[in-house]
């Protein structure tokens, strides 16, 4: 497993410092122009890179502290998608804003009855003219609220299979007819939403691909490949590590306690498995080789994985972690150590906690959606059972093909990135 990457004279490495010298504080819209945002992503709006060139381009921009814009959905799902199928209106109209985070994108697929099984969809697109009238619901829908764009499915076709008759459309968010609620979490946080269709006009150009392709589409937008350049946190590779909480608890003097000992050695073990697992799935791209299995199986894991970490730095907490952060910051203490209860050590006067302690509070909260999101725990079982162990599919064929749609990207070969 060698993931050295390129030294100073590789052509990407020169080519982004002497561009970063000419922009030393990049516009979202100047990284676009220059390829940046979306490297792997072909001529004219990435640089057609490969995976040791996405690396190299990522790592120069880390160390300059320049920051992609934010548009996850769009760059990551939708993008792709035009890129793949999009007409060249299309492209052209959408891609550069896109690129640039001046309009920000949401997934308009999951409804109230149509989760994993995504191939149930209820929302109907009706032929009006050359274009077409929606109705339905969507659910879950991250960003709605603050999205100008949004890839759309819809049953076009009532009297096929239903994996045959959904079409993918991009609707408008301020049509008329488009109703956004927010859904708040437990954490406070409103990223969630659901959106009301009322015979919301699209017309022919809001089509992607071909009436009835909805669900191949669909599949691209699910399972986009690219080099995972996100970190190993242990929230959907966002914030803190189970080393993180051992750094924290080392710094704060250790743990009295025996069973919590254990645990936390358990954790950072679980931690450092699939570290190396990503890293032996970043290798094998870096060798030009497909992922194998290992990445399937890491996402499995990773899931259970957080909530162990998050559930045990509550336990650390002790009861201060069921105060809000106004009471947290009243009780004093700024970490799992700090302030400690008695089956931690108390911490040095010069410790630090290097993640606050709301980061810990509202990781728990958290960390409840970690094996429901982007393909459920079952899901993922499911994938690995049929695609890694070679085991008979699902008994209920429709249900198994839709569990297929969302493990191409629960099952991605590596994870997306944090554009």
């Amino acid at each position: 497993m060698d993931l050295a990457l390129p030294g100073d004279e590789h052509p990407a490495r020169v080519a982004v410092r002497a561009w970063l010298d000419a922009h030393p504080a990049p516009a979202p819209r100047e990284l676009a122009d220059a390829g940046y945002v979306a490297p792997h992503w072909p001529r004219p709006w990435g640089l057609a890179a490969g995976p040791v060139d996405q690396l190299v381009i990522d790592e120069e921009l880390r160390a300059a502290g320049v920051r992609r814009p934010f548009n996850p959905i769009g760059i990551g799902w939708a993008g792709p998608t035009l890129v793949h199928a999009g007409t060249a209106w299309q492209k052209d109209r959408y891609l550069p804003p896109l690129l640039s985070g001046d309009e920000v994108w949401c997934q308009l697929f999951s409804e109230p009855s149509a989760g994993s099984d995504l191939a149930g969809l209820r929302t109907k697109a009706t032929k009006d003219g050359d274009g077409w009238v929606v109705s339905g619901q969507k659910v879950w829908t991250t960003y709605a609220h603050m999205a100008a764009l949004g890839i759309l499915l819809a049953r076009t076709d009532q009297s096929v299979a239903k994996h045959s008759g959904i079409s993918y459309f991009v609707c408008p968010m301020d049509a008329p007819g488009v109703t956004v609620r927010p859904i708040v979490d437990m954490t406070g946080d409103h990223a969630f939403n659901e959106v009301f269709l009322d015979e919301v006009h699209l017309g022919p150009e809001h089509l992607v691909g071909q009436q009835g392709q909805g669900w191949a589409l669909a599949k691209v937008t699910l399972s986009n490949e690219r080099v995972s350049l996100s970190g190993e946190g242990a929230l959907w590779g966002q914030g803190p590590t189970a080393g993180d909480l051992v750094a924290e608890l080392r710094e704060s003097g250790g743990v009295a306690d025996p069973v919590l000992r254990q645990r936390v050695a358990s954790v950072w073990s679980e931690g450092e498995v699939l570290r190396l697992v990503r890293l032996r799935t970043v290798g094998a791209v870096l060798a030009g080789r497909e992922p194998g299995p290992e990445a399937s199986i890491r996402k499995a894991m990773a899931d259970d994985h957080g909530k162990r970490v998050m559930e045990l730095a509550r336990d650390l907490i002790g009861a201060r972690a069921m105060l809000g952060a106004s009471e947290r910051a009243r009780s004093g203490g700024d970490g799992p150590g700090g302030d400690a209860p008695d089956h931690v050590a108390a911490a040095g006067s010069g410790a630090v906690a290097r993640w606050p302690e709301s980061v810990w509070a509202k990781g728990y909260l958290f960390s409840m959606a970690l094996t429901i999101g982007g393909g459920t725990s079952e899901v993922q079982r499911n994938i690995v059972a049929e695609r890694v162990l070679g085991l008979p599919h699902d008994l209920d064929l429709d249900a198994g093909r839709s569990f297929d749609s969302l493990g191409e990207q629960a099952a991605g070969r590596i994870s997306t990135t944090g554009s």
